[in-house]
C-alpha cells in the first residue's frame, strides 16, 4: 500500500493541508476540535510524521547541544532540567556533554555538534576557554549562548547569576553577626564564576576594613573539603565563619567539622553557595545562597531559541539575582573569641 501523505490526512479530516501541517507541528493556532479530527485521521490512515524530510525542508536538525564542566555536581542536573523543560516544548532533541574542565573535550564536542548540523549550542566554558569559543561559533554560523560562566571580552548571549552581589551580600550578613575572621574557601579553577565570587567576598571585607586575604583554594570535591577541615580548625587564628565556593565544598566541610566535634552555628559558622537540596537535609541545616539553576537553565534555553530564530538580533544578557537562605549552620560570633 502507498504510504499515506499529509494531503491524504487533510482530505480524510476535511481540512486544508496547511491546517494538517499545523497540527503535526503542534501549533497553538489550531482549535482543539480540529486538532482531534486531524489526529484521528492520522491514526486511522497510519500516517507517521517524517521528521527527516521536515528537517531537510527547514534546513534545521531540530537538535541543540549543551556542554557543562561537571555533571557530578547536583547543581548542573537542575540547570539542565531547566533547559530541557524549554526545549521539550519546542520538540527539540538535546545532546548533553560533560567537559570535565577539559578544553580538548569541550572543543571536540562543539566540533561534533557542527558536523551534525546542530541548530545551536549552550556552553558553560571550562577553565582555559578563550575568545576562540565565540569567534569559531560565529565563523561556523552556529548560534551560541554562554551560561553560568563567560569568557571575558567576548560578545555573545549569556545567561547567568549575579555571583558577585550574592557573595558580597553573604559576607555582609556574617559581618553583621559579629564575625571578623571570615575565611573564603574557593575553588582551584580559574574562570569567571570563581573570579566573581572572590571579588564579591573581597569587596565586602575591604568595605569594613577586614582582612580580604583570608582565602584558600581546594578541588571542588566533598573529600578534599572534608580533609581540609582539620587544618582550618587547627589554625592559630581559626576563622569564626567560613564561606564556601559552592555547596559541594560546604557539605564536605560540614562533615569534616562534625568529625572534629565542632558545633556548627556555635563553634564555627558555615555557609555554602547554590542551595542544593542536600543543604536542607543535613543536620544542622546548611545556610546557603540560592542561585535558581532551573530558572537560569530556562533563561539560557530561551536565549538560544531566540538566537536561532533571529540570528541578527542584539546580544542579550540574562543575569539572575541570588537569595540568602539562613539555616542552623550560621550563628553569631562568640564575643569571647
Amino acid at each position: 500500500m502507498k504510504r499515506p501523505t499529509l494531503l491524504d490526512v487533510a482530505d480524510h479530516a476535511g481540512v486544508s493541508r496547511a491546517t494538517a501541517s499545523l497540527v503535526v507541528r503542534k501549533s497553538p493556532l489550531v482549535s482543539q476540535t480540529t486538532r482531534a479530527r486531524v489526529e484521528a485521521a492520522m491514526a486511522e490512515l497510519g500516517y507517521v510524521y517524517n521528521v527527516g524530510a521536515a528537517r531537510l525542508r527547514a534546513s534545521q536538525s531540530r537538535t541543540v547541544g549543551v556542554v557543562v564542566p561537571n555533571l557530578t555536581n547536583p547543581f548542573f542536573a537542575v540547570l539542565l532540567a531547566g533547559m530541557e523543560a524549554v526545549f521539550e516544548t519546542e520538540r527539540l532533541a538535546v545532546v548533553f556533554a560533560n567537559s570535565n574542565e577539559s578544553l580538548e573535550k569541550q572543543t571536540g564536542f562543539l566540533t561534533r555538534m557542527r558536523e551534525h548540523g546542530a541548530d545551536g549550542v549552550i556552553v558553560c566554558p571550562c577553565e582555559g576557554t578563550d575568545s576562540r569559543l565565540v569567534e569559531d561559533a560565529a565563523a561556523w554560523g552556529l548560534p551560541l549562548v554562554q551560561a553560568l560562566r563567560y569568557v571575558p571580552e567576548t560578545v555573545s548571549d549569556y545567561a547567568g547569576i549575579d555571583y558577585r552581589a550574592g557573595m558580597r551580600h553573604t559576607t555582609e550578613r556574617l559581618i553583621a553577626l559579629g564575625h571578623r575572621r571570615i575565611l573564603f574557601v574557593s575553588g582551584n579553577r580559574r574562570h569567571s564564576a570563581q573570579g566573581d565570587r572572590l571579588e564579591g567576598f573581597r569587596d565586602a571585607m575591604r568595605a569594613h576594613g577586614l582582612d580580604a586575604g583570608r582565602v584558600i583554594e581546594l578541588p571542588l570535591t566533598h573529600m578534599a573539603a572534608r580533609e581540609a577541615a582539620a587544618g582550618i580548625a587547627a589554625a592559630p587564628d581559626r576563622p569564626s565563619a567560613v564561606i564556601c565556593f559552592n555547596d559541594v565544598v560546604a557539605l564536605g566541610l560540614h562533615r569534616g567539622f562534625f568529625d572534629l566535634g565542632l558545633r556548627l552555628g556555635r563553634d564555627i559558622s558555615l555557609v555554602g553557595f547554590d542551595n542544593v537540596a542536600e543543604a536542607a537535609l543535613v543536620v544542622p541545616g546548611l545556610a546557603s545562597v540560592a542561585t535558581m539553576p532551573f530558572q537560569v537553565g530556562e533563561n539560557a534555553a530561551r536565549l538560544l531559541l531566540r538566537r536561532i530564530r533571529m540570528p541578527d538580533a542584539p546580544v542579550e544578557r540574562s543575569v539572575a539575582a541570588t537569595e540568602f537562605v539562613e539555616r542552623e549552620s550560621l550563628g553569631p560570633a562568640d564575643p569571647a573569641a
